[in-house]
């Protein structure tokens, strides 16, 4: 929780594109600034010194501390003020404790002032950014949006083989991340254009890119065209638009390995990035996403805050005698909660991951309520980490089954 014992002055910041909207409370409650400030450095400058230079120490608080939230935070920093963040969830249910239904700017800069003066725990703390943290945030960001991308295509390419071919679907849908499917299905589209190019062209296509697999799958292939003796109305269009989307999706799979490149020399130069990837199942990207979310854990008081924040805090409904079983809130941080669950899925190949894993299986849980568990789990681990600093040390088989 933050320190607010010197803070003078709040200033809630309802941010925006082109303007803010900006409410100032005195620690006793009174409106001693209720203005909207344009997005230029110099109005921002010019409120944030005056607000300092009459009261004192000023604690500026945003609901979007990135993308148009960026600028006045920044200013706020560079003019000696104090910054804060009030999740949007968090705002949106103190916002209904208040009299109205209107939500207009001026009310909910009034709510972020008065929620930071009279609720300080909702509070987080951002940590002066660096130009490694801010470089990551963006790497990460992007990378996302390749994902989705790529995710896009996928389904796309997927869908058209299913629908004028069920069983070359089954043979290189599941393979569409693999360079050597894409670029054979950059080459020939269609069922008829695989089929006139013959197994000798196509394992002498794919050898270079998959010398172990190129026979074998040149193999499913065949064996798949053969299950089909129909043409479907329309097979003829997949020699023009499954070419297009296979280079689409190759060059987004190449964005992306370009991209990793960069995100793992940036963690090279971070403190905690070791720390970090010596956890099984934390990758480059699984490390940068949680020093993007998490930072150095500090703005959390316990690993119980850490997991809710994330939403990995099982829940259980229950009302009466209707109890319904545990489940992964819809709340939290969904970056944050994504990378956590991904991760605990990758580091089933750890013995002491893999024995809590069992052991909630044979309590009964399904696959995912093991793996929900098994991701808090992994919350306490990593706060104990970031913590101390000190590096993932496996527990004995004794210690485990304890």
């Amino acid at each position: 929780m933050l320190d607010t014992s010197e803070i003078a002055v709040y200033l809630g910041l309802d941010v925006g594109k082109g303007d803010h909207h900006g409410h100032a409370l005195t620690p006793a409650g009174k409106t001693v600034f209720d203005k909207r400030l344009p997005n230029s450095e110099p109005k921002l400058r010019a409120v944030f010194d005056k607000l300092r230079g009459k009261f004192g120490t000023v604690l500026v608080v945003v609901d979007q501390p990135a993308s148009i939230g960026a600028l006045p935070l920044t200013v706020a920093r560079d003019t000696g003020c104090h910054v804060a963040y009030l999740p949007g969830l968090a705002m949106r249910r103190i916002a209904d404790l208040y009299p109205g239904e209107a939500k207009t700017d001026a009310k909910d800069a009034a709510v972020i002032a008065d929620a930071a003066r009279t609720m300080p725990h909702t509070l987080r703390a951002l940590d002066l950014a660096d130009e490694t943290a801010a470089q990551l945030t963006m790497l990460v960001g992007f990378d996302e949006d390749l994902t989705g991308e790529a995710t896009r295509t996928s389904n796309r390419l997927r869908g058209l083989l299913t629908q004028f071919h069920p069983s070359l679907e089954r043979v290189l849908g599941p393979r569409l991340d693999h360079p050597a499917v894409t670029h054979l299905l950059e080459r020939f589209g269609s069922p008829q254009a695989l089929r006139k190019a013959g197994r000798r062209q196509l394992v002498n296509l794919l050898r270079p890119k998959a010398p172990r697999m190129a026979e074998r799958l040149v193999g499913d292939i065949f064996d798949a065209l053969d299950e089909q003796t129909v043409v479907v109305p329309g097979t003829s269009t997949l020699d023009v638009i499954v070419p297009s989307l296979a280079r689409s999706l190759a060059a987004v799979h190449q964005q992306r390995r370009a991209l990793e490149v960069q995100i793992s020399e940036l963690l090279e130069a971070h403190p905690l990035s070791k720390v970090l990837t010596s956890m099984p199942g934390v990758g480059v990207r699984t490390a940068a996403t949680l020093l993007v979310t998490v930072g150095d854990g500090s703005s959390f008081p316990s690993a119980a805050h850490l997991a809710s924040y994330a939403g990995l805090a099982p829940a259980t409904k229950s009302s009466g005698s209707s109890i319904h079983g545990e489940h992964a809130p819809r709340t939290g941080n969904r970056q944050l909660k994504r990378a956590m669950f991904l991760s605990a899925f990758a580091a089933l190949h750890d013995p002491a991951s893999r024995t809590y894993y069992d052991r909630c299986r044979a309590r009964g849980k399904t696959h995912t309520q093991a793996l929900l568990r098994l991701a808090r789990h992994r919350i306490s681990v990593l706060f104990a980490m970031l913590r101390d600093g000190t590096f993932y040390e496996p527990r004995t088989s004794e210690a485990t089954a304890a």
